[in-house]
């Protein structure tokens, strides 16, 4: 017993460490920043929620795996903003991203 769980453990932390080493690639390939971790990411079908927990305002999106693109928006502290969901096609949401709003200089 001690040795299937101790098995399951370290096959757990290679897959994480794994999907952490894909995702920071990703970002680079890509190109897009992702935002502090006090700013995260709740999706389902119909909607992507972001909520800023932070006590800075950043400049959001989101980014879908078919390249959709919904605008940027400035998230205060505090603020949960929608944006569309990955639909009932399943078009994956990859993460939230840092941007700038056609209002910043």
């Amino acid at each position: 017993m001690r040795s299937t769980i101790t098995g399951l453990t370290a096959g757990l932390l290679a897959v994480s460490s794994g999907v952490a080493a894909q995702a920071a690639s990703r970002e680079a390939v890509e190109g897009w920043d992702s935002p502090p971790a006090c700013v995260h990411i709740n999706t389902d079908w119909r909607y992507t929620f972001v909520t800023n927990d932070c006590t800075s305002a950043y400049d959001v999106t989101v980014v879908y795996r078919d390249g959709t693109n919904v605008p940027c928006r400035l998230a205060s502290p505090g603020d949960i903003i929608s944006f569309p969901g990955y639909g009932t096609q399943g078009n994956k949401v990859l993460g939230v991203a840092l941007c700038t709003t056609d209002g910043d200089t």
